[in-house]
């Protein structure tokens, strides 16, 4: 029996779970994961391991390999912990489990999280399934990658400044970015302490919904965690309400003229249903761009302090090329004499970010822009440009600063077959209206992901 292009939530009505929806999905890697390499070397898990009772009922997904497992290698995509394994789980690996899930293996990620193309791997890139000459974004690519290819039927990627809207626009897959604090990070290799969240990759919203239901809430071990009522969002989907959407011609700024098309598109979708469009004023999103290179790279060179090669893993002269180049900026930007002159004042134009975002949610209820500017790059172009990353995230940085939610859904193809992503932005913790509004616009928008799946068939 196929399972192909299956959902969760159809695979949960129809009781398709358990080993024979596993098996079906191994299967899958074994036969196209050579040409995509959506699953780094060592990471595959081969054996079904779940309960087949709790939400999940035993469904396989595809975990990021930053996240800690104590049954599989983390590797963070690096060779510095090539062959490492946690003794313990992530907090989010333990919520799945607790729910029945079951895991098909870890995916692959520019090394440490540093990218945006999935290529500074130092397992090799990922390629994109809609053009194997083409890089599915980063850094969650591996995990896009293998739900795009319907390698997996979900997968949980990490964001730090768009390191799961990316990978989900380039690859015609949803990825919903959670309010930060809303889900653990206790067992994510940390990158950008103050700005990673876990979340969903999926090929629904309602998807979407159901795992962030899974994953989502306060944890003992997450200081950053916070006690905010967790929803049933699977279930509020369908709950309609006329709404404000915003937009803003800073996020319209040299953005592909096919990608504004489908833009313009999603807009007229929503008029349609009775919601009022708003035009506001923001922010350019490049401002956003200077104050992660300053203070992303601070916490990076921070936080891989600690891998020395002394307690587990390879030392120091196995880091990347990339993740050297953060190193040495993060420890600049924090040195005596430098700190105040670059660190400070890039926290504070952090906070002027997310207060930008406060007053125009006093007008609108979400916001509404083009995920990414272009489509999915060529492998080999980020070589071009020395801050290739933050170009690429320019417009999903901006809510990532602020640590609101938001999700890109895909909004069809560009005339060289390539997935176009348009994303929603929405208050703190008010994952609800942004669940529903997306939910909505998917529906409108019916994004036709067969002719992929039939290409891996």
């Amino acid at each position: 029996m196929s399972f192909l292009g299956r959902s969760l939530a159809s695979l949960l009505s129809e009781g398709a779970v358990g080993n024979e929806v596993f098996e079906f999905f191994m299967k899958r890697i074994r036969t196209y994961d050579d040409k995509i390499h959506a699953f780094v070397p060592g990471g595959i898990a081969d054996i079904f391991s779940a309960a087949k009772t709790g939400v999940l009922c035993g469904l396989p997904l595809a975990l990021k390999d930053n996240i800690v497992t104590a049954n599989l290698p983390t590797t963070a995509s690096s060779k510095i912990l090539e062959g490492y394994i946690s003794p313990y789980d992530a907090t989010v690996v333990t919520g799945l489990q607790t729910a029945g899930a079951s895991f098909l293996g870890k995916t692959n990620l520019d090394a440490w999280a540093h990218g945006s193309s999935t290529e500074a791997s130092d397992f090799g890139p990922t390629s994109n399934p809609y053009n194997l000459e083409r890089v599915p974004g980063g850094s969650s690519g591996g995990s896009a990658a293998a739900v795009a290819a319907g390698l997996a039927p979900a997968a949980i990627g990490t964001e730090t400044a768009g390191s799961i809207r990316l990978p989900a626009a380039w690859c015609g897959v949803v990825g919903l970015k959670p309010t930060y604090g809303r889900v653990s990070r206790y067992g994510i290799i940390a990158m950008g302490s103050s700005w990673d969240c876990p979340g969903p990759i999926t090929q629904t919203v309602e998807d979407a919904a159901l795992l962030l239901e899974v994953i989502a809430g306060q944890d003992p071990k997450d200081a950053t965690s916070m006690s905010i009522p967790v929803e049933k969002w699977s279930k509020l989907l369908k709950t309609e309400k006329k709404l404000t959407i915003g937009y803003a011609d800073e996020y319209f700024k040299d953005v592909d003229p096919e990608i504004m098309a489908s833009v313009e598109n999603a807009m007229h979708a929503l008029e349609d249903r009775g919601h009022t469009l708003k035009k506001i004023t923001m922010l350019d999103p490049k401002y956003a761009i200077s104050v992660y290179m300053i203070l992303q790279r601070a916490e990076v060179s921070s936080n891989l302090a600690r891998y020395t090669g002394v307690r587990y893993g390879m030392n120091r002269t196995a880091f990347g090329k990339e993740a050297k180049k953060r190193i040495i900026l993060g420890a600049f930007v924090l040195s005596s004499g430098y700190v105040d002159e670059y660190y400070k004042k890039a926290a504070k134009v952090r906070y002027l970010l997310a207060q930008d975002f406060k007053k125009a949610f006093e007008d609108v209820d979400v916001i509404l822009a083009p995920t990414t500017p272009v489509t999915a790059t060529r492998i080999g172009d980020a070589d071009a440009y020395a801050f290739f990353g933050e170009m690429m995230d320019v417009l999903t940085e901006p809510a990532a600063a602020a640590g609101i939610p938001a999700i890109s859904i895909p909004a069809g193809l560009s005339e060289a077959g390539l997935p176009i992503g348009v994303q929603l932005m929405g208050k703190h913790f008010d994952e609800t209206t942004v669940l529903q509004i997306a939910y909505q616009l998917e529906q409108d928008l019916a994004f036709d992901r067969q002719a992929i799946f039939e290409k891996y068939a």
